[in-house]
């Protein structure tokens, strides 16, 4: 349904996008993921043909951007970052305007808004100004001009940005429902939207793409496991579990966690590589003699994974980091003492 090549803008001798190239398939639902500044904004402007790429190309929905940009605005759905909103309008005036401004007028107008209406759940506010509604609200009335014209691909741009929890999650709900039929992209740097909305993330830094796959796939390729380790016994049976766990080849370390259960232990066990450490736990459980009540592997959170692909800052960089500045702050302080001395003596 889309595709990008070697896409490239520039701004003078600011680069936003550095030969971006992807996919996206029908009935898909893409994250476009990375931190602010990215060229997430660039690249969707680019697809709805807003402004042109500097390289490269793009179609949608077999449309070139170049060739047949009104082919390619009457395949999508936009709903920018801001949306643009005549507050001043009810509800369904603005509807019928955009519905008009498709193309669309007298029955095949009102099927098409009263179709977009109950796909957003507007109609206790169909008569309500603008204006009056909430941020939620607002974002429904953006998604259901998105939709009046009943096109094939949806692209939201921070579709949740400015959203309190209760309404970011009626919006989640709402895409994921209407992504059952679409193709949708969504932009965003919130990593909840993405694990809980989309089939396939793409992450973005730099203005380059550095991670393409599905987020559990990405969670499992890119970042470390971690085992839980639930056992029967009470706070002095610690040490000895502890040191069990400690005697397997490849754990990096072990940290006890806090459990409401009177007579169970837990344990965080992290290797120091992507070893399944799983049969080595059951195995050091049997030789010293306790009772093993739960084995669960876990990956790293998107959140992790997305923090070292964008900036590098991997937990390792993040020790160093933390022991340089505890060794300089004990520098400080050495120093300090011996000038406090000096000047006593």
């Amino acid at each position: 349904m889309i595709e990008a090549k070697d896409l490239v803008k520039r701004y003078g001798p600011k680069h936003a996008l550095r030969n971006v190239s992807f996919e996206v398939n029908r009935g898909e639902v893409l994250g476009f993921l990375g931190p602010n500044g990215a060229g997430k904004t660039t690249t969707m402007k680019i697809l709805t043909c807003f402004i042109a790429p500097t390289e490269g190309s793009a179609t949608v929905n077999g449309c070139d951007v170049f060739d047949d940009p009104i082919g390619v605005r009457s395949s999508i759905g936009y709903l920018p970052e801001s949306t643009p909103l005549y507050t001043e309008m009810l509800v369904l005036e603005y509807l019928e305007f955009m519905a008009n401004m498709r193309g669309f007028k007298g029955g095949e107008a009102r099927k098409r808004i009263k179709l977009a209406v109950e796909q957003t759940s507007l109609e206790d506010v169909i008569g309500t100004e603008i204006r009056a509604l909430s941020k939620g609200f607002r974002q429904r009335v953006g998604l259901a001009q998105a939709l009046v014209h009943e096109p094939p691909i949806l692209i939201l741009d921070e579709p949740m940005s400015g959203l309190d929890p209760n309404q970011a999650a009626e919006i989640r709900d709402l895409i994921r429902e209407i992504g059952r039929e679409r193709t949708v992209i969504l932009s965003t740097h919130d990593l909840a939207e993405v694990q809980v909305t989309c089939d396939r993330v793409l992450i973005v830094s730099d203005g380059r793409i550095v991670a393409d796959d599905n987020p559990e796939e990405l969670r499992e390729r890119t970042g470390k496991s971690r085992f839980v380790v639930t056992v029967a016994g009470s706070d002095k049976d610690a040490r000895k579990v502890r040191d069990s766990l400690t005697e397997i080849r490849g754990v990096d370390r072990i940290s006890q966690g806090k459990t409401d259960q009177k007579d169970e232990l837990v344990f965080t066990v992290r290797p120091n590589n992507n070893k399944d450490l799983r049969a080595e736990i059951f195995r050091a459980a049997v030789a010293g003699d306790f009772t093993l009540l739960g084995l669960e592997k876990k990956a790293e959170g998107l959140d992790k994974v997305f923090r070292d692909l964008t900036t590098g800052d991997t937990e390792e960089s993040a020790r160093d980091r933390a022991k340089a500045r505890k060794k300089d702050r004990d520098a400080k302080k050495k120093k300090a003492a011996a000038d406090a001395k000096s000047e006593e003596e």
